[in-house]
């Protein structure tokens, strides 16, 4: 099968084009610099010059295809440039879905996320949830207005099949989960926050996960590809377990976040600060849950994510390897 990726560079999109090369297929990717994409080259992915913000640009790569998948997307917490998010996760979505429309493409599988629910104070949602209120940070709510283009276009007729990961981790990864374990290793990572929790799955789950939904998701249907759910201070309980490295002893209550967030927020108005304290990154880790139910994937499509403390050993193993520290249970 021949299968055209946006988001080929990044880290889920990435492990996609990666599996999807391992099983036989032949992949093409638009890239903004198809000359640095060095570890698409090395699969042998067909690359084109192109981005999601520029649609005449995917036509051509994407004619043909047997299926599309759409992964590219804007994520940054605190940043000051809004713009990217409205280019990137809402236009850039809907130019990729009205191309493949136009193409006739036979079925589009589209990245989502959890975090287009918010918070769900607790509340382990499946695919029938629908929140409607104020959103956290920029991702959550371009992410949701991407969201509703996709179900508008369903609609109207296009096969496209939504996947809803939650939290994604594994080595390659580069957002504040990282920075956070790499601050655990090095025991500069100030505290835990209490109460908040997400549902974690392993970057190689999540890219078998979109191949599923490819081979086997019905068009129309959304599928939370999410992992186990775990509170933040469960995982760094798992992470000393693994790496005899003690967690942070400080924990910190929503109260207290919510009360930093509110500062933070006026003081990021006249000067930048640092992304992990930034109004946002402290307002999704107030006591918030991004949580939900893959019972739906598991039961369609064949998903079956690794336990929390497998993914995670092989994260941080991966992680301690890279600062040259000793690995339990590495042999000389």
């Amino acid at each position: 099968m021949h299968y055209f990726l946006t988001g080929a560079t990044g880290f889920i999109g990435g492990r996609v084009a990666q599996q999807l090369v391992e099983a036989g297929h032949q992949v093409t990717a638009v890239v903004r610099s198809p000359e640095k994409a060095h570890d698409l080259a090395r699969l042998g992915v067909a690359m084109h010059k192109g981005d999601v913000t520029d649609k005449e640009s995917m036509r051509e790569p994407m004619r043909g295809a047997d299926g599309v998948f759409h992964i590219a997307g804007w994520y940054k917490l605190g940043g000051r440039d809004k713009q990217a998010g409205q280019q990137i996760n809402i236009e850039g979505t809907r130019n990729v879905l009205e191309v493949a429309r136009e193409l006739g493409i036979p079925k589009i599988v589209y990245t989502s996320t959890l975090a287009i629910n918010s918070d769900t104070h607790g509340k382990l949602v499946d695919e029938s949830y629908h929140y409607s209120g104020p959103h956290l940070s920029e991702y959550d709510r371009t992410k949701a207005a991407a969201h509703q283009i996709a179900d508008q276009l369903i609609a109207q007729g296009l096969p496209l099949v939504i996947v809803m990961p939650g939290l994604v981790y594994g080595p390659g990864d580069t957002s504040n989960v990282r920075t956070s374990f790499i601050q655990y290793l090095q025991r500069k990572l100030p505290m835990i926050p209490r109460q908040t929790a997400f549902s974690w799955a392993h970057v190689d789950d999540i890219a078998r996960g979109h191949i599923l939904a490819m081979e086997r998701g019905r068009p129309g249907e959304s599928y939370i590809i999410a992992g186990p759910t775990a509170t933040f201070e469960d995982a760094m309980q798992l992470a000393e377990q693994i790496t005899g490295v003690p967690a942070p002893r400080l924990r910190m209550g929503p109260g207290a976040l919510k009360a930093m967030a509110a500062i933070m927020g006026v003081v990021e108005r006249a000067v930048p600060v640092p992304a992990d304290y930034s109004a946002e990154f402290l307002r999704i880790n107030a006591g918030v849950t991004y949580i939900g139910d893959n019972a739906k994937a598991r039961r369609e499509l064949g998903y079956n994510p690794r336990p929390l403390k497998e993914g995670l050993t092989q994260m941080l193993s991966h992680e301690m390897r890279l600062m040259g520290m000793p690995v339990p249970g590495d042999t000389a």
